[in-house]
């Protein structure tokens, strides 16, 4: 499988989240590979979370994407000029806030978040599904009457 990416850096503002969301989701359907549906929601919702809180707390400056589809994961990765690391936690039952790393968790097969010598990366890798190998011949042995 080739690589494929994309790159995208916005001013960290709250209407950014849906167009990057928008852009990004665009472009991974766009790379002509196979991805099953669960894969790009997944990775929308991931893209969408972890824009969402560079946005949030990063403050003015700009907040990037790097989207990259390598062998058989798919990476999403978003800087931020803030050097707070998000801390994920249990959200509250009635709060608006603090599900978003939350679900980062359950959705992504890894997940981590780091200091940069400019801010901060959050990152999330999402698995793409095993298919069986199909055979397209079939060999039966001849047996004789």
């Amino acid at each position: 499988m080739a690589a494929h990416q994309l790159t995208l850096s916005v001013p960290a503002t709250p209407t950014a989240v849906a167009s990057v969301r928008h852009q990004a989701v665009e472009a991974i359907q766009g790379w002509e590979v196979d991805l099953d549906d669960e894969v790009v929601h997944t990775a929308e919702l991931v893209i969408s979370e972890l824009v969402t809180n560079a946005v949030r707390y990063a403050g003015r400056g700009q907040v990037s994407l790097e989207v990259q589809l390598l062998a058989a994961v798919l990476r999403v990765e978003v800087r931020d000029s803030s050097p707070v690391l998000p801390r994920p936690g249990l959200p509250d039952e009635h709060g608006e806030n603090g599900r978003g790393l939350f679900l980062v968790a359950a959705l992504a097969d890894r997940y981590a978040a780091e200091l940069t010598p400019t801010g901060k990366r959050c990152w999330a890798e999402i698995a793409l599904p095993v298919r069986p190998a199909t055979k397209t011949t079939v060999s039966l042995p001849l047996q004789r009457s």
